[in-house]
């Protein structure tokens, strides 16, 4: 299955339940029309008309669920990653109420179209009429009690439009550090390019994701503000459920400190949140100490710095906005290889 370019939820335009029956009753009549123009014997177009409308207006709203139905993909046929996308930001198992809703209203009309056509063609002229709005009642009873599932489905379209595209071909770098430790800066370095944004729940500013190649090696970095940048313990369920979902892509964790303490969050916190992150993902991780110009031009207490520095058996320094150390990490990630996505998650 090729998933570079996934298009996951395309849902298509969901209709009302009003818009369903008046496209396939008023399409109805027009085929009805037609049969009244036709060469059919006197005695037998009457019920012809009728068993006509029945069947049109069965087919035609069976047609628009069919095509909605076939339009959404399975969600268990999707990976992993979109399906717990799917579950966080709308919930996979309403999706599947909702499409089975949809299902169990085609069935109920392919068995109304039978049955209504077949007592039409046994009865007289006036009985088929009687059957014909019968027909239709029980149409529309059909239709509406699908109301709920339609409007959510119409949500869940809204809702999932902006879905990031993930390329689950490309070694995955997943960026983690406090807020403004430099996360952005380095994306935009690395990839010489500005990240594309796209929605994912329970982040601040959208999910960021940066590519590029190396020696024919495809890598994809995401960054998600506002999840992986604030200790776990603060999380909701929610949250956590969104962490869930990025593990399924993570291949190695690029952790930023900022030497600097400029972001804010002196480097005890920065430390305990690197903890936390390499506890829950269980993964080989890049530790990157960003902002050591600052360090040095600020006069800032290098010793302090180095202590912290010398807790990890292999650092790189840099300054991402100058673009030093660039080439460092570069060398680093070109080593790196997918890993199995079996079980890395730990429980928190």
């Amino acid at each position: 299955m090729n998933t570079n370019a996934y298009d996951t939820m395309m849902i298509p335009t969901i209709p009302t339940p009003d818009e369903l029956l008046d496209k396939g009753f008023r399409r109805a009549k027009k085929a009805a029309d037609k049969v009244r123009t036709s060469k059919v014997p006197r005695r037998m177009k009457g019920k012809k008309i009728e068993e006509t409308r029945v069947i049109a207006a069965c087919q035609i709203i069976k047609d628009s669920l069919k095509m909605i139905l076939n339009r959404v993909p399975s969600i268990e046929q999707l990976p992993e990653f979109y399906q717990d996308y799917i579950d966080i930001t709308v919930g996979v198992d309403e999706m599947k109420k909702s499409l089975g809703a949809l299902n169990w209203a085609f069935g109920i009309l392919t068995q109304l179209e039978k049955d209504f056509g077949s007592k039409i063609r046994r009865s007289d002229s006036e009985k088929a009429t009687m059957y014909q709005r019968q027909a239709y009642g029980r149409i529309a009873s059909v239709v509406n009690k699908i109301k709920k599932d339609l409007n959510f489905l119409d949500f869940a379209k809204a809702k999932l439009r902006n879905m990031p595209t993930i390329d689950f071909e490309a070694v995955t770098i997943v960026i983690a550090g406090f807020p403004n430790v430099g996360k952005s800066t380095l994306l935009r370095q690395i990839t010489n390019a500005e990240p594309e944004v796209a929605n994912y729940p329970f982040t601040t500013k959208g999910i960021q994701i940066g590519h590029l190649e190396i020696n024919w090696k495809k890598i994809q970095f995401i960054d998600t503000p506002g999840l992986l940048d604030r200790p776990i313990m603060d999380m909701n369920d929610i949250e956590l459920n969104a962490m869930v979902a990025l593990e399924h892509l993570a291949d190695t964790i690029l952790f930023i400190f900022d030497g600097s303490e400029t972001c804010g969050f002196p480097l005890e916190n920065q430390l305990n949140l690197y903890n936390e992150i390499k506890k829950v993902f269980n993964l080989d991780t890049i530790v990157l100490f960003n902002k050591m110009d600052i360090v040095k031009t600020k006069e800032i207490d290098e010793n302090y710095v180095n202590q912290y520095i010398n807790q990890f058996n292999e650092v790189i320094l840099i300054s991402a906005q100058d673009g030093n150390g660039i080439e460092k990490i570069l060398n680093k990630i070109e080593s790196i290889e997918k890993t199995q996505k079996e079980e890395k998650f730990e429980k928190y």
